[in-house]
């Protein structure tokens, strides 16, 4: 599970930083400054729980319990659904997709409290 999270971590950090220069570069002249924005959005919160993750997988080497994966699945999930929403809206205009990202949201906040619990009971 540490690789895992580690890899996916990394590797979605990776994904932040290419989706972050997309974003400033190539979009700027295409999207309004509204979309603009919303894709920062997605961009900030995938760099942060990305490094959550690797975070998550450090945790896992320390204390091996269920709740250290956990907080790793919630980033994951989290990056998937606020990021990826995000993502999707501000590139298709697609509303509807905004009422899900606080599904992503939520997840983010239930991994950094798994996490948080993990260490107090470690």
């Amino acid at each position: 599970m540490q690789n895992l999270f580690f890899a996916l971590g990394s590797g979605l950090s990776l994904l932040g930083v290419v989706f972050g220069a997309f974003g400033a570069h190539a979009l700027r002249s295409k999207l309004s400054p509204e979309m603009l924005e919303t894709f920062e959005v997605a961009v900030r919160y995938q760099m942060y729980h990305s490094l959550g993750m690797i975070a998550a997988a450090w945790a896992v080497s320390q204390w091996q319990n269920q709740l250290t994966a956990a907080s790793g699945w919630c980033f994951f999930a989290g990056i998937l659904i606020f990021s990826g929403s995000l993502y999707i809206l501000s590139l298709t205009g697609i509303r509807w997709l905004g009422a899900i990202t606080p599904i992503g949201g939520l997840a983010f906040i239930v991994g950094w409290g798994c996490l948080t619990l993990a260490a107090i009971r470690a």
